[in-house]
């Protein structure tokens, strides 16, 4: 098959994309992928020069009665062109986007090619982009069942989240730490704000530091572009044993240094909690749409993988109480473990790759 992935924008849409990608890749498939213009894009693209990608201008939908209405129209008048140049080159059998407005042309330009298309939310709450291709794509792939129920009417698949298989597996835990030359003596608190990282919780981190000084814990903080500096800083001062950056690339060293991790709630953060079976405390982005975040950290609440903050009205000293109890308590953290560990499939980019297959066999 020749399969188009709409898939950038945002770490949530790109990285769940990159997953189902490669392995239609491995099964013998062509790919090409649709992306934004966005740096996110281009620096996760990085790590695969194998992939065929092509940019689309693109930008999120504003209010019907905003004038950016307008700039939102011409945009997708300008994708849809391309998307119809692009696939008149390259003859797709099947598009499938990832959900954002960057996959909102290319399904569209499918429909009209009269091939199958596919999308895949992740979230619990699904976005508007997913929310309005649902009404005319042949299936909605779905991250969490709780969200099946805002599609009413369309053929919906649970497949769980896609995850990149360059996460890998755990590697050994004295291994990670050597890497980021942390102490195998503490335990590790890893903080982390997606793909863009997250002021909020870096604030939080930064006035619970006083009080973590002194419990025997060492932090890999990944604070997204703006706030590397001030964090070491911050840390130095008060003599915790810290890694700072603004990313790291390579996640599987990451995770597998952690005991615990303070993260948002977004999905696919969550699907590779899941993967590496870490406990966690969500702090949902108070702002995203639907406030999906929360919904999405209550289904690991609920199953006892995580516990939850919210950032209106989480106390520093609340959280820094709490990260100590939880680093103090070995067996808390392994039933969350166990619990992370159960709530995603293991082979969601597989199953994707299933059913996109299996339609595509039926229609021809």
């Amino acid at each position: 098959m020749r399969v188009v992935i709409a898939c950038g924008g945002t770490g949530g849409h790109l990285f769940p994309g990159l997953a189902v990608a490669e392995t239609l890749q491995s099964r013998g498939h062509e790919l090409l992928l649709l992306v934004s213009e966005k740096a996110i894009d281009a620096q996760a693209l990085k790590a695969h020069p194998d992939f065929r990608t092509e940019k689309l201008p693109s930008v999120g939908l504003p209010s019907v009665l905003s004038p950016a209405i307008i700039r939102f129209l011409t945009r997708t008048w300008d994708s849809m062109g391309q998307c119809k140049q692009i696939y008149r080159k390259f003859q797709p059998d099947a598009v499938l986007g990832m959900g954002g407005f960057t996959s909102t042309a290319p399904l569209l330009a499918g429909r009209l090619a009269k091939i199958p298309t596919f999308i895949h939310e992740s979230n619990s709450i699904p976005g508007k982009a997913n929310k309005l291709a649902s009404r005319f794509v042949t299936k909605v792939l779905l991250g969490f069942k709780a969200c099946e129920h805002y599609f009413p009417g369309a053929h919906c698949t649970v497949v769980g989240t896609p995850v990149r298989k360059d996460l890998g597996e755990r590697l050994p835990r004295e291994e990670a730490l050597a890497l980021f030359n942390l102490d195998p003596a503490r335990r590790t608190l890893l903080v982390m704000g997606g793909s863009q990282g997250a002021a909020g919780i870096n604030q939080l981190l930064f006035k619970a530091a006083p009080l973590l000084k002194d419990a025997n814990i060492q932090l890999l903080h990944l604070t997204g572009e703006r706030d590397d500096r001030l964090a070491a800083a911050n840390y130095l001062r008060e003599e915790i044993p810290n890694y700072v950056a603004p990313f790291h690339h390579r996640m599987q060293e990451v995770y597998s240094a952690a005991d615990l991790v303070v993260s948002r709630a977004g999905a696919a953060s969550l699907s590779e909690l899941s993967h590496f079976g870490l406990p966690s405390i969500l702090v949902p982005y108070p702002h995203a749409a639907e406030n999906h975040q929360e919904t999405n950290a209550d289904i690991y609440v609920e199953a006892g993988a995580a516990e939850k903050f919210l950032e209106s009205n989480a106390n520093a000293d609340a959280l820094a109480r709490r990260i100590i109890e939880l680093l103090s308590d070995n067996v808390a953290r392994e039933h969350m473990s166990v619990a992370a560990k159960a709530i995603s499939p293991t082979d969601a980019a597989a199953q994707v790759a299933d059913v996109i297959e299996q339609t595509v066999q039926k229609s021809s």
